[in-house]
């Protein structure tokens, strides 16, 4: 590895991450030039890199800006506010994320999908319905495997693209065959100038696309997808002709099109509102890309969703405890809670990312038994809450669940949903997810 201060190249990679040695890949392919920089002096992606690019240019640390750099390829992770970024944009270099270079050599239609919550969930099924139908279907992007990786793989029929608004931010052209946006709601204040520009990032999915599925509650979406020639909305109302929503028949919800009932609700092993809104998306989305109506609704019948997000991990006690540790952001634990039918206990808490928890409040009126907060902001969210119930501090996951437990009572639910990133206190939402399920199968039962 050859370690450099400053040296010239082509191109910049911003980040040693999964995304970054898949960038150096697909620019090793390419027989691209380029210098790599991290800011971490001992990166974990820095002996891969070697593998990948032997004696690469790299550097470390608290590095300035090389010069007759004329592009910048950064990962995800790496905010606009970080100083050689923004060095960058004051000498007008460009800066670009990997999914414009896959946009650029992307030899097949792609579907590009995004939201605040719920686009993991959407990209999974939406792949499984393409799988169902015959069709060659490669997945990735946010999650799974890089964007660029896909490229290794032999031409597919189609791509199912999960994006960040990291990602999109960063994209120039975004030729989508279907752009889906599923909801926006305040995220990632940390990482964005302000909630106008996240929110802007989220939008600009729709720019390029040939067809659109909108959530019709979202009157900017609907806005910004009207250019496109095929749109399709989804939402909780019952639906006009040819688009999709709920509705009422006989005390029992259907997934509808139309007029037409498509399956009750009671038959989709996903729990909650907002799967069913997931599930909604994705049969929109797999109707323009052309799937037939009974493969995608054998995948619902099926699928039962991912793990980590409202996932049902033990009943103790007539207790349930369900594991929803990928609501990182307010707007997601709002939704799982009100998924919920019943009294619950919530677990919550950790780096809320200049989140504004007041509405968890106005979700939790009438249904908190009792909250255990944990993490960096458990007292912000203490004084959100502002409730009668009881309101208790925890160190852990396994004192939390203990508290939760001694709290709850037959019939309620003790639901993890932190609203919060877990970088405070884990790896990531996985392990905090995983660490909330030990502990709740480990209670004496």
């Amino acid at each position: 590895m050859n370690v450099a201060k400053e040296t010239a190249s082509k191109d910049l990679v911003v980040g040693l991450g999964a995304t970054g040695l898949s960038i150096a890949r697909y620019l090793r392919r390419a027989e691209i030039d380029a210098l790599f920089f991290d800011s971490r002096e001992a990166p974990p992606g820095i002996q891969e890199l070697d593998d990948i690019w032997p004696n690469a240019k790299v550097l470390l640390g608290d590095a300035k800006l090389p010069v007759r750099v004329a592009r910048i390829i950064a990962s995800p992770g790496i905010s606009d506010s970080h100083p050689l970024l923004k060095r960058a944009r004051q000498e007008h270099v460009e800066v670009i994320s990997d999914i414009e270079l896959f946009a650029r050599e992307a030899k097949a239609p792609f579907v590009a999908i995004t939201g605040s919550n719920g686009k993991s969930t959407v990209t999974t099924l939406l792949y499984y319905m393409c799988v169902a139908d015959g069709r060659e279907t490669l997945a990735g992007g946010n999650l799974g495997e890089p964007a660029l990786d896909l490229l290794e793989f032999p031409t597919p029929d189609i791509y199912v693209l999960e994006l960040s608004s990291f990602q999109l931010h960063r994209t120039q052209k975004l030729p989508a065959a279907v752009a889906v946006l599923l909801n926006v709601s305040p995220d990632h204040l940390d990482w964005h100038l302000d909630e106008a520009e996240y929110r802007e990032s989220k939008y600009r999915i729709y720019r390029e696309a040939e067809a659109a599925v909108v959530n019709r509650a979202d009157a900017m979406a609907v806005k910004r997808a009207r250019h496109c020639p095929r749109v399709i909305s989804f939402g909780v109302d019952a639906p006009a002709e040819k688009q999709y929503g709920l509705r009422d028949e006989d005390g029992e919800t259907y997934l509808a099109r139309g007029e037409a009932l498509l399956i009750s609700v009671r038959d989709l092993p996903m729990y909650g509102v907002h799967n069913q809104l997931n599930a909604l998306a994705a049969l929109a989305a797999g109707e323009l890309v052309g799937l037939d109506m009974s493969a995608m609704l054998q995948v619902l019948a099926e699928f039962p969703g991912l793990p980590h997000r409202m996932q049902s991990v033990a009943r103790v006690g007539a207790v349930d405890y369900v594991n929803d540790s990928k609501a990182t952001n307010v707007a997601a634990a709002v939704a799982s809670i009100n998924s919920v039918e019943g009294m619950l206990v919530l677990i919550a808490g950790g780096d809320g990312k200049g989140g504004d928890f007041r509405e968890l409040a106005e979700a939790l009126e009438g249904k908190l038994r009792g909250a255990v907060l944990i993490g960096k902001d458990a007292e912000k969210i203490a004084a959100a809450l502002n409730t009668a119930m009881p309101v208790t501090f925890a160190n852990d996951m396994w004192e939390a669940v203990k508290m939760a437990a001694s709290c709850a009572e037959p019939g309620d639910t003790v639901l993890l949903a932190p609203a919060c990133a877990s970088l405070d206190q884990y790896d990531n939402y996985m392990a905090r997810g995983d660490a909330f399920s030990t502990a709740a199968r480990g209670l004496k039962r």
